[in-house]
C-alpha cells in the first residue's frame, strides 16, 4: 500500500498536470484573435525650442510641443483572457546621427470594464519631445502610431500596432523664448 504522503503527491501532480493543460488551451483559444483596429491620429499644433538639456551636457537641444486628437474605439479588443491594455504613442523620425528616433510621448492603462473608446481632443503629451542634437528643426517626416501591449491572463504579452498613423512636420523657425 500507499503512505498517504505519496497518495497526496500523486494528486496533487496529477491536479497541477491538469490545470497547466486547461491553462494552455486557455492561451490557445485567443492566439490567433487579431488585436489591430484603427486608430485616427492628428497633431493640432507643432512647436519647436532649441533649450539647453539640464539632464545631460548642458548642450542646447531640440524641445518639440505638440497637440494632437485621437479617435480609436478599443472595445473590441477585449475578451476573457485580456485583462488590461497599455497604450502609448510614439513619433518616428530619421536625423543624420541616427537612422531611427522613437520616442514614447504619451501612454495610458485600461482596464478591462473601463471605457474603452477613446475621443481625446487637443492633448499634451505626457513626456517631453526631447531630439539629442537639432534634429527636429524643419524635419519634414515625423510619424505618430499608436500602439498598445495586451496584459493577458494567460499567455503572450503581445505588441500591437494600430491601423492608421499620422506624419507631420516641424515648423522652419525656432519658437521664441520669453524676456
Amino acid at each position: 500500500m500507499h503512505t498517504v504522503l505519496t497518495r497526496g503527491n500523486a494528486i496533487l501532480a496529477y491536479s497541477l498536470s491538469v490545470l497547466a493543460f486547461l491553462t494552455f488551451c486557455c492561451f490557445a483559444s485567443t492566439f490567433f484573435v487579431d488585436y489591430r483596429t484603427n486608430a485616427k491620429i492628428n497633431t493640432v499644433k507643432v512647436l519647436v525650442k532649441n533649450v539647453p538639456d539640464f539632464s545631460a551636457s548642458r548642450e542646447k537641444n531640440d524641445l518639440g510641443f505638440l497637440t494632437f486628437d485621437l479617435n480609436t474605439d478599443l472595445n473590441g479588443l477585449f475578451n476573457w483572457n485580456v485583462k488590461q491594455l497599455f497604450l502609448y504613442l510614439t513619433a518616428e523620425y530619421q536625423t543624420e546621427q541616427n537612422e531611427l528616433n522613437q520616442v514614447v510621448l504619451w501612454d495610458k492603462i485600461i482596464l478591462r470594464g473601463e471605457n474603452a473608446n477613446l475621443d481625446f481632443k487637443n492633448m499634451n503629451t505626457k513626456y517631453y519631445f526631447w531630439d539629442d542634437g537639432n534634429g527636429l528643426k524643419n524635419h519634414q517626416n515625423v510619424t505618430l502610431t499608436l500602439s498598445w501591449n495586451i496584459i493577458p491572463n494567460a499567455g503572450l504579452l503581445p505588441s500591437v500596432f494600430a491601423h492608421g498613423f499620422h506624419s507631420f512636420k516641424f515648423p522652419e523657425n525656432y519658437m521664441p523664448s520669453p524676456v
